[in-house]
C-alpha cells in the first residue's frame, strides 16, 4: 500500500524538485529551500558527489513527518543507472527512483521493494516495455525535445500511460504540459541556476513557490 500511496501523492503534488549540486550540503540546502517554498518532491541525483549522505540526511528529516505537514516531503533518487545504486539509495531512505533511460533490471529490483520507479523514455515502444514491467509513471526525457502535444499524441494509442515531462518544463510552459495531460512535471536547472550564480539560496524557495502556484492554477485548484 505504501508505494500505491507515494505515486498518488507524487501524481498529486505534482511537481518534482530535480536538484544537482558539487556537495550534498548545497544539495541538502537547496531541498530546504525547495520544500519551504511548496515543493514537497525531492530528487537528488546520483550525480552529486556522496548523493547518498545528502538522501540520509534528507530523509531523516522530512519523511518521517506527518503527509501534509510543513515538515513532510517525499525524498527520492535520481540519474540512477543500475540496480545496485537504486539498492543503495533506497536504504539510504530514498522512496523512490528515478533514471535517465529504461533498465529492466532496475526496474525488477524496485518492484521487488515496492518502491515506484519512473525511468526515462523517448520512444512509444519504451513507455509500452516500461508499462510491461509494471512501471506506474515514465519520465519524458528530455522534455525539450519535444512539445507538449507529444504527451496528447502518447496519449491516443496509450491512454493509460502516466508520463512527467522532464528537462525544458519553465514556468512559461508548466501548464502547457499539465494541460496536455502529464500526470506531473520535473523542474531542474530552472530552479537553482538563479540562487547558485548569485549566491542566494533563498530564491530557490521563490521560484519553488512560483512552480507550486502555476502548477495548481493549471489544475484549477486554489
Amino acid at each position: 500500500m505504501k508505494k500505491i500511496k507515494l505515486v498518488q501523492q507524487i501524481a498529486e503534488e505534482g511537481v518534482v524538485a530535480v536538484l544537482r549540486g558539487e556537495t550534498p550540503e548545497e544539495v541538502v540546502g537547496m531541498a530546504k529551500h525547495a520544500i519551504a517554498g511548496g515543493i514537497k518532491v525531492i530528487e537528488v541525483t546520483m550525480t552529486v558527489p556522496f548523493a547518498l549522505r545528502a538522501i540520509e540526511e534528507l530523509a531523516r528529516t522530512y519523511s518521517s513527518a506527518k503527509p501534509g505537514s510543513d515538515d513532510y516531503a517525499i525524498i527520492g533518487v535520481g540519474t540512477v543507472l543500475d540496480p545496485e545504486t537504486a539498492r543503495a539509495a533506497i536504504l539510504s531512505g530514498a522512496e523512490f527512483v528515478v533514471g535517465p533511460s529504461l533498465n529492466p533490471q532496475t526496474v525488477v529490483l524496485c518492484n521487488r521493494y515496492r518502491v515506484p520507479v519512473m525511468p526515462g523514455v523517448m520512444t512509444v515502444q519504451e513507455i509500452q516495455s516500461a508499462l510491461e514491467l509494471g512501471v506506474d509513471i515514465v519520465k519524458l526525457f528530455p522534455g525539450n525535445l519535444y512539445s507538449p502535444s507529444m504527451i496528447k499524441a502518447i496519449k491516443g494509442p496509450m491512454p493509460q500511460a502516466n508520463i512527467m515531462p522532464t528537462g525544458g518544463v519553465s514556468l512559461a510552459n508548466l501548464g502547457e504540459w499539465i494541460e496536455a495531460g502529464a500526470v506531473a512535471v520535473g523542474i531542474g536547472s530552472d530552479l537553482t541556476s538563479e540562487a547558485v550564480k548569485t549566491g542566494n539560496y533563498a530564491l530557490v524557495a521563490d521560484k519553488a513557490a512560483q512552480y507550486v502556484a502555476a502548477y495548481r492554477k493549471a489544475k484549477g485548484k486554489h
